[in-house]
């Protein structure tokens, strides 16, 4: 029958989440609606009903009219200014992408098993004898049995738990493929040894790390605890004076998105905002860190803080704002945890139906985390995700200064350390290990902008474009919305540039 097409397209959306349409429900009710858009709401309106579910004429009516004083994406057309000279523009874009194929295990103990082996054979190799200046290396936890009480000896393993024991010290239990060791850290009084704890008390679980000590029975009484940390880099320069611009965070669709300051933003880039246009002529690449919106259901009453409802409508607002960075600009997007792709990591790269196949030549989609190299300068994106299991597990480290938490990171060569602070993928290869050391590591998601230095490498977080939540609030957590962050690849040197005015 005609008209049946829209009915049966919202039949064919609910019933995945068990919900049922009533036949009370006309073509002529959902005329002119946005099909995934309702299907959205309806799934909503009903996540807290128990039992049978349906989708009635009132409800979708309802629905309908609420729909109608909603934020709809306008179209943002910006024309550079006559007088705006971008010296990035002449310059041909010279960039790669780099990403790891994820490759599934198996979501059973198995899986696991082969993810973590990986995870310690690659991190293993940067622990090389040669480069901490060791000898007495244990080639395995099994071999220790081989070696008598009194030996000094250096076991590689990963973290399988941590204790403190009822006297104060810290054990540790390392583990490989052969086995495993207790390594005990002695809460002592000397200068070294308060030293060595305080090191013990950063250790956390699914770490690989190196522990020299003495065997004593069954245990290794620690004397130096080694991470595999990067190596101290040296600074590159490009012949073009090009530069990098950095964002991330800005959660499109929420009510506290600020809006006019990102527009502010994108008219800068195209010369007709603001100071610093000098900057702004060589921004050759923008890297975006991830929640580029704030997403449907990605915690409970999320609805109270939207302006924007539907997904898709969500992504429509944002792709119709980034169109309009200027075509010389190669823009690079990976997703974050609020995006509306899998929550566990390594991330996919969001999808063209998701964007309603929007497609330009200069804007990338690229998974979470990539790697890319951009005039020569290595840029490691991760969206940041696991820096909430960093700051709650490791002290000294704090939202209030990311950089705490990202220095740490880099110490383990792993964007995720801690297994089960965040959903992981298990994969036949840990595609989180930081086998490359980049120039630049760039993250975002706790939205708090931070500059550092760390063996020669540029701690970047990027902050955000979203004002304070209530959570944020409550948590006594202040963001530093709408700071964008400048990387000149010639001059090697960071500047920002302040939009929240």
């Amino acid at each position: 029958m005609p008209g049946e097409g829209p009915v049966q397209a919202l039949v064919g959306k609910l019933s995945g989440s068990g919900i049922l349409v009533s036949s009370d429900v006309s073509p002529i009710d959902i005329e002119g609606v946005d099909t995934n858009a309702l299907a959205t709401r309806i799934i909503e309106s009903l996540e807290l009903i128990k039992g049978l579910r349906i989708a009635n004429k009132e409800l979708v009516a309802k629905i309908k009219e609420s729909m109608k004083t909603e934020k709809t994406p306008d179209p943002i057309e910006y024309v550079p200014k006559a007088d705006f000279s971008a010296y990035a523009a002449e310059v041909e874009a010279n960039y790669k992408i780099s990403t790891k194929e994820t490759e599934v295990s198996g979501i059973g103990v198995d899986g696991f098993v082969t993810y973590f082996k990986d995870r310690l054979s690659k991190v293993r190799e940067f622990i090389s004898p040669q480069r901490i200046g060791m000898t007495n290396m244990a080639s395995s936890m099994e071999s220790l049995k081989n070696f008598s009480d009194g030996r000094e000896i250096t076991v590689i393993g990963m973290v399988l738990n941590k204790i403190v024991t009822k006297n104060g010290n810290i054990m540790a239990v390392l583990d490989d493929e052969t086995g495993e060791c207790k390594v005990i850290f002695m809460n002592g009084t000397s200068q070294k040894a308060k030293l060595l704890f305080e090191k013990a008390r950063h250790i956390v679980n699914d770490e690989v790390m190196a522990v020299s000590g003495k065997i004593s029975g069954p245990f290794i009484i620690a004397s130096e605890l080694i991470w595999p940390d990067v190596p101290i880099k040296q600074k590159k320069s490009s012949e073009e004076d090009v530069a990098i611009a950095f964002i991330s965070d800005p959660h499109v669709g929420s009510k506290l998105f600020m809006e006019k300051n990102f527009v502010n933003f994108i008219k800068w880039l195209n010369g007709g905002y603001g100071e610093r246009k000098d900057l702004a002529g060589k921004v050759k690449y923008l890297v975006i860190g991830g929640d580029v919106v704030d997403g449907i259901g990605i915690y409970p009453n999320q609805d109270r803080d939207l302006a924007v409802l539907d997904i898709y409508s969500q992504y429509q607002i944002f792709m119709n704002m980034i169109s309009a960075v200027p075509d010389h600009i190669q823009t690079f997007i990976i997703p974050g945890n609020h995006d509306a792709v899998q929550r566990a990591e390594p991330q996919p790269a969001l999808t063209p139906s998701l964007l309603r196949d929007f497609r330009k030549d200069n804007i990338h989609m690229i998974p979470n985390p990539s790697f890319l190299t951009l005039h020569g300068t290595d840029v490691l994106v991760y969206h940041g995700t696991s820096l909430d299991s960093v700051i709650r597990n490791i002290p000294g480290t704090s939202y209030a200064a990311p950089d705490t938490a990202m220095i740490e990171v880099l110490k383990r060569r792993h964007l995720s350390p801690i297994y089960g602070g965040n959903i992981i993928v298990p994969s036949k290869k840990d595609n989180l290990v930081i086998d490359k050391v980049p120039d630049i590591l760039h993250m975002g998601h706790v939205h708090k902008n931070c500059l550092q230095d760390y063996h020669g490498i540029g701690i970047l977080n990027s902050g955000t474009w979203q004002a304070r939540t209530d959570f944020q609030v409550l948590q006594g957590h202040i963001p530093t919305p709408c700071i964008l962050t400048i990387y000149e690849t010639k001059h090697n040197r960071f500047s920002t540039v302040n939009f929240d005015r």
